[in-house]
């Protein structure tokens, strides 16, 4: 932090219109010095080899961006400027790219459907030595500790768990088809709906998840 009690704040956005409205609107507080404006990672790069002196202490930094993408820019990121928080702001909120972001040292994950408040209201926690994520990216991370348990339990119409339940006691479609009085048909289309929704190619691996308990 400065001497004058404001942060150093930059921001890595592609997107022009989106770099714009979250500069204008953080250039509003006086915590908040906004002075490091990049569209890629090659570009904040290049301003820190040329530029000793620069002074960053936090970052909100994209994924999706030309060139190197965020997830790539983050540990040359940190090896250039080790005391920098790193703050996500993207599109992305799958559970792959959060756990690399974080585990590669960014501090916080922002979804870009957050407000322009809640962006400055989670920078400042971070400069606080907090850390801070979206609802919906929070939600993703408790179900990766979980093992997936409720996320999968959940995902499923109550017909596909019955008809999982079927599968995994070694049931053929006609015998499901009897049981649940519907035609084999229909047990194709919710078995095909099903493979889908778990992310699974085959009987197999949807069998394996029910087995694990992935399912209620």
């Amino acid at each position: 932090m400065s001497e004058n009690n404001q942060y150093h704040i930059g921001i890595v956005e592609d997107n022009i219109d989106i770099r714009k409205n979250v500069v204008k609107y953080l250039s509003y507080d006086q915590a908040f010095i906004v002075e490091h404006i990049y569209g890629s990672v090659e570009s904040l790069l290049h301003e820190i080899n040329i530029n000793s002196k620069l002074k960053l202490d936090a970052l909100l930094l994209d994924i999706g961006l030309p060139g190197l993408s965020g997830l790539e820019g983050i540990p040359l990121i940190k090896e250039a400027l080790p005391d920098v928080e790193i703050i996500m702001l993207t599109t992305y909120e799958e559970e792959d790219k959060i756990l690399k972001a974080l585990c590669t040292g960014a501090t916080s994950y922002l979804s870009k459907k957050s407000s322009l408040s809640e962006i400055a209201s989670a920078i400042k926690i971070v400069l606080n030595g907090g850390s801070y994520m979206s609802p919906s990216i929070a939600r993703e991370i408790v179900q990766h500790l979980m093992g997936g348990r409720k996320s999968k339990a959940t995902i499923l119409t109550d017909r596909q768990k019955e008809i999982i339940e079927e599968l995994a006691n070694g049931s053929s479609y006609s015998i499901i088809a009897k049981k649940l009085f519907i035609s084999v048909e229909t047990v194709r289309s919710h078995v095909k709906k099903m493979y889908k929704t778990l992310q699974v190619n085959n009987k197999t691996e949807a069998i394996a998840l029910y087995m694990k308990g992935q399912i209620g």
